[in-house]
């Protein structure tokens, strides 16, 4: 029996994870994942890639607020606003409306990081369309990648640990949906699933950056794991885990769901 057994989101794009009993689907993924974003003067996002420290900035939500916390940092609390300045942020080769955070923000973010950075909103009425060589018109995410979910199976992740000297854990992957009960990489050959009442469509294989060689409790950088990734899960030049999701309907979801395959 394949069941969830892990939910996440990451409230900050590339800063920390919140780990969750339970979630609601919204329009754009697990209810407010990557509503917030880092960008810089230019409005070009803000990541681990550029960024190590980023991964220490942890975030935590109160009602509509978010509290950032930070190590050498006072705690700030931020609220996004319907009358902040509107300002245009870019992910890849999207670029979205988004609301401004505010100069305190900024500060702290920028003393943290030692560069400069904004703290920016995903509003509510902001569209930004999943790419349609793999989504569906209307198939939305906010300030995510590409797309609203990442799923990869704990028997991967055990599976890439029996090769590596030291094991990691699931959270370098930052995924937002986690199963226990396949064999390892059977997500490679799902095409939708079932998760409670929330149907998903497995959308495409997820492309790994530098990102998962962050220590995300340290910030330090290492060659591993995707140096073993590479080794066995290499096609052309990139390099792969875990798996895109879109959901075709809301709903709610809960640790301990099962997890059905429809095809």
């Amino acid at each position: 029996m394949i069941q969830l057994t892990q939910l996440a989101i990451y409230p900050i794009k590339s800063c920390s994870q919140i780990s969750l009993k339970q979630s609601e689907i919204s329009p754009f993924g697990l209810a407010m994942d990557r509503r917030w974003m880092l960008i810089d003067e230019n409005g070009q996002m803000l990541t681990q890639r550029k960024l190590a420290r980023m991964c220490l900035i942890d975030s935590q939500l109160d009602d509509d607020s978010l509290i950032l916390n930070a190590p050498g940092m006072p705690s700030l609390t931020v609220s996004p606003s319907v009358t902040a300045n509107v300002l245009k942020a870019t992910v890849w080769e999207d670029t979205c409306s988004s609301l401004d955070c505010g100069d305190q923000a900024a500060v702290w973010l920028s003393d943290f990081l030692q560069h400069k950075a904004r703290l920016v909103y995903f509003p509510e009425n902001e569209i930004r369309q999943c790419d349609e060589n793999y989504a569906q018109k209307g198939d939305i995410t906010a300030f995510s990648d590409g797309f609203p979910y990442l799923l990869i199976s704990q028997a991967s992740l055990e599976d890439l640990n029996s090769r590596l000297d030291q094991a990691i854990e699931m959270k370098r992957f930052r995924p937002n949906l986690v199963v226990s009960g396949n064999s390892a990489f059977a997500e490679d050959q799902w095409k939708r699933i079932r998760i409670g009442e929330v149907i998903f469509r497995v959308v495409k294989p997820c492309s790994r950056c530098v990102i998962p060689s962050i220590d995300p409790d340290t910030a330090e950088k290492s060659a591993e794991p995707v140096k073993t990734l590479a080794s066995y899960r290499k096609t052309g030049n990139k390099v792969f885990f875990g798996q895109n999701l879109i959901a075709e309907n809301s709903g709610h979801l809960m640790l301990g769901m099962d997890v059905e395959i429809l095809e």
